[in-house]
């Protein structure tokens, strides 16, 4: 026979800082090795490997052997959720150096979560495709008051987004596989945990992140869940989503 739900359990795992920068680490779906993830965390390479076992037994994380190394990554979409859900209600760090601070401006203005585009940028992109009516079913606001309908760690599935045909001749203009042929859910979203609105997520939203990379209207920042947005990629979303987004480019092209 099995019990209640032990949340304390996960509580207790997620309750050290060094953990959880590890987590946050692989938020967009990379794998990483335990020397990266001791550098992510601040920490010693010797004390990472506790740490790392942890996760991995509590089921956060899955190890991939590559030659005498060893990877790791989330174990899958449902901890990129978790992380998501638990930073809607967790307060900001003190910023204790400009390095913390800038990073922690760059992912609340373009970064992914897991593997689509949340932040400023994603939820920009987000209103303009309901703008152009590329999307129906919402108007892409988090209403707390609508609990029933809209769950601050919603799973993306409460406001029925749809793509709509003029959104698929718009997205397959820009290079995006539209077909809905996929293991995973087509049309989902995530509330974004720095802009409370929601951004795209599902089979669409990587694939349209995917497309972004391919252009080269965005680039994912080494070591950091931070995307730079380039100059062709503002013009080029200027010109096929009518989306003015020059206040977030970070790099020229």
């Amino acid at each position: 026979m099995r019990g209640d739900i032990d949340i304390a359990a996960v509580a207790e795992v997620l309750a050290d800082r060094s953990r959880c920068r590890m987590l946050l680490a692989l938020g967009d779906g990379r794998a990483l090795p335990a020397s990266q993830l001791a550098a992510e965390a601040g920490i010693a390479a010797s004390t990472s490997s506790g740490h790392l076992s942890r996760l991995v037994a509590a089921g956060m994380l899955a190890v991939e052997p590559h030659g005498r190394h060893r990877y790791y990554r989330l174990a899958g979409r449902h901890v990129a959720d978790l992380l998501e859900a638990i930073m809607q209600v967790a307060p900001p760090l003190t910023v204790r150096s400009l390095r913390e601070g800038t990073n922690a401006e760059a992912l609340r203005r373009a970064r992914t979560c897991y593997d689509h585009l949340a932040g400023r940028l994603g939820v920009a992109l987000m209103g303009a495709l309901l703008d152009t009516g590329a999307l129906a079913g919402g108007d892409g606001s988090f209403d707390p008051s609508e609990s029933e309908r809209d769950r601050l760690s919603s799973p993306g599935w409460d406001v029925a987004y749809e793509l709509t045909d003029p959104g698929r001749a718009l997205l397959s203009d820009l290079g995006v596989d539209c077909s809905s042929a996929s293991r995973r859910p087509f049309v989902r979203y995530c509330v974004d945990w720095s802009e409370q609105r929601h951004h795209l997520a599902g089979a669409l939203g990587a694939r349209l992140l995917d497309q972004l990379q391919e252009r080269d209207w965005v680039r994912r920042r080494a070591g950091s869940r931070a995307v730079n947005v380039t100059e062709a990629g503002a013009s080029g979303l200027r010109r096929s989503l009518g989306l003015d987004i020059s206040d977030l480019v970070t790099v020229t092209s």
